[in-house]
């Protein structure tokens, strides 16, 4: 079996630590809040506001989970400090859980039923787009997967050199093209060459610019429309990647690239380095967008599916 069919413990060691600084500041906060106090009062939920937007949750879900724990508090009793931050634990874990719709326990999972299984990646330069792409085809072809990879990103010539080690690393394809290449004449290149020898996976890595809507727009549009020349429901799934790292500036991102084209799933990359890890369940919150994967760490492995569950387990407990 491999590292994603199931939530291990090593897996979860690896969670804990990729996200003890922000559990570290996140808990502190919300202890700060409540300490010395019995019941939900105005100066509590203030202090709690302040906590959670400071913890990047976000303005808008921060008064959703307000919202819940003044309503929980105005039905149940509480005498102590430690009950309040159970309860407040609880809600945010429950705001956590019913938000998450990644539907996926085990890799084969993400690909099964096609053939090949078409990968659009967006995001900006930085946020660990190349890394992620170059960490899911190692999975892939250690699983005995056929992986090809399509350097869409043409206009940094450093994109391709970068998406090109990932390839020799894990041996799998590289379509690439010249630089300043029309994207989407590579990303055909890739499905038709993906078709012809067979490839369970192809991966299009596309450019990292975060121009204005209309001509991210008309760019990926266009890769989507000459892939579909070849394979008519591709791609199978158009996978955003942010940076945990960046806090709310991650939302923003998430905003620009939502608006531009139709994201259907999620990967937080760089949760390991931040106490800004907080995000995510903004996130979750406000998008409804599957999160797949999140980063916890450099090795090939820290890459991990989603599970809404352990997250919790390793934010709150």
């Amino acid at each position: 079996m491999g590292i994603f069919d199931i939530f291990s413990k090593k897996q979860q060691e690896d969670l804990d630590e990729g996200l003890s600084k922000t559990k570290e500041g996140f808990l502190s906060k919300i202890t700060k809040a409540i300490a010395g106090k019995s019941k939900i009062d105005i100066e509590v939920l203030d202090q709690l506001e302040e906590a959670l937007v400071s913890s990047d949750v976000g303005l808008n879900t921060t008064i959703k989970i307000i919202e819940r724990v003044e309503k929980r508090a105005a039905t149940d009793k509480y005498t102590s400090s430690s009950e309040l931050d159970k309860l407040i634990k609880e809600e945010i874990s429950n705001l956590i859980i019913e938000n998450s719709k990644s539907d996926i326990t085990a890799l084969e999972e993400l690909t099964q039923g096609k053939k090949p299984f078409v990968l659009l990646v967006v995001g900006v330069n930085g946020a660990g787009k190349t890394t992620t792409i170059g960490k899911l085809a190692n999975q892939f072809k250690l699983r005995g997967k056929k992986v090809i990879l399509g350097a869409a990103d043409t206009f940094r010539a450093a994109a391709v050199d970068q998406l090109s080690v990932w390839a020799q690393r894990a041996q799998v394809e590289i379509v690439s093209g010249q630089m300043g290449a029309d994207p989407a004449s590579v990303a055909f290149q890739t499905v038709e060459k993906g078709v012809a020898d067979g490839a369970d996976v192809i991966i299009i890595d596309t450019a990292g610019r975060l121009h204005n809507r209309i001509d991210l727009m008309n760019e990926l549009s266009k890769i989507k429309r000459v892939m579909q020349k070849i394979i008519p429901d591709a791609p199978h799934e158009v996978m955003l990647v942010l940076d945990g790292s960046t806090g709310q500036n991650a939302i923003e991102q998430a905003k620009h690239f939502t608006a531009a084209t139709q994201v259907t799933a999620l990967t937080i990359t760089k949760l390991d380095g931040t106490a800004k890890g907080g995000v995510i369940i903004g996130i979750i919150d406000q998008f409804k967008i599957p999160v797949r994967f999140i980063g916890v760490g450099e090795a090939i492995d820290k890459l991990q599916i989603f599970n809404a569950k352990a997250f919790v387990n390793s934010l709150l407990k």
